[in-house]
């Protein structure tokens, strides 16, 4: 259930940041129909409440030489004790993991790890990863052709103005629009 502490400027300024994180204040301001002093307390506020986590640039994988990237789902033999949690613990510490989730289904976690090359990769798997004693199973998919990576967060599901009936509920698009749903 989407969080309805948020309005509609704010959901405008989450949505400008996500695509454009190096906005100046006063850009900023004037994108979303404020004057700077509010918009920078309105900044501050999504910061300080957890919806803005952080600001960070995205680099091209294949320009700075991690153009290999492969999806790991790994088995572990218990979960619910403290040699788990440090398995999973020491896994997130590694730099060549960019994401590491617990799911359901086959695996118990899913990996994404980037490297240069296939050579890297192999001594990441059987030098690092293979040497927790708690993994039972790996399984590696390797990335043939990625299509979309580090996109925005959807934003579309934050329902502003909501009044309990579906008339005249405004949305927020991710490029920071805004637009009446009948």
């Amino acid at each position: 259930m989407p969080n309805t502490d948020l309005d509609a400027i704010d959901c405008r300024i989450l949505a400008a940041l996500q695509a454009e994180g190096r906005l100046s204040n006063v850009e900023l301001a004037e994108r979303v129909g404020l004057s700077p002093s509010p918009c920078l307390r309105r900044v501050q506020r999504l910061e300080r409440d957890g919806y803005i986590e952080g600001y960070r640039a995205v680099l091209g994988r294949r320009r700075i030489g991690l153009g290999f990237t492969v999806f790991i789902g790994i088995k572990i033999d218990a979960h619910a004790d403290e040699r788990a949690d440090e398995m999973r613990d020491t896994i997130v510490a590694m730099p060549e993991v960019i994401a590491c989730h617990m799911v359901s289904g086959e695996a118990d976690y899913l990996l994404e790890v980037v490297v240069p090359d296939l050579e890297h990769y192999e001594r990441f798997l059987l030098d690092r990863l293979l040497a927790l004693t708690m993994i039972k199973e790996v399984r590696s998919n390797i990335a043939i052709q990625t299509a979309k990576v580090a996109a925005p967060l959807p934003l579309g599901h934050l329902v502003l103005g909501t009044t309990g009936n579906r008339g005249s509920d405004t949305r927020v698009s991710n490029r920071g629009s805004f637009s009446e749903e009948d």
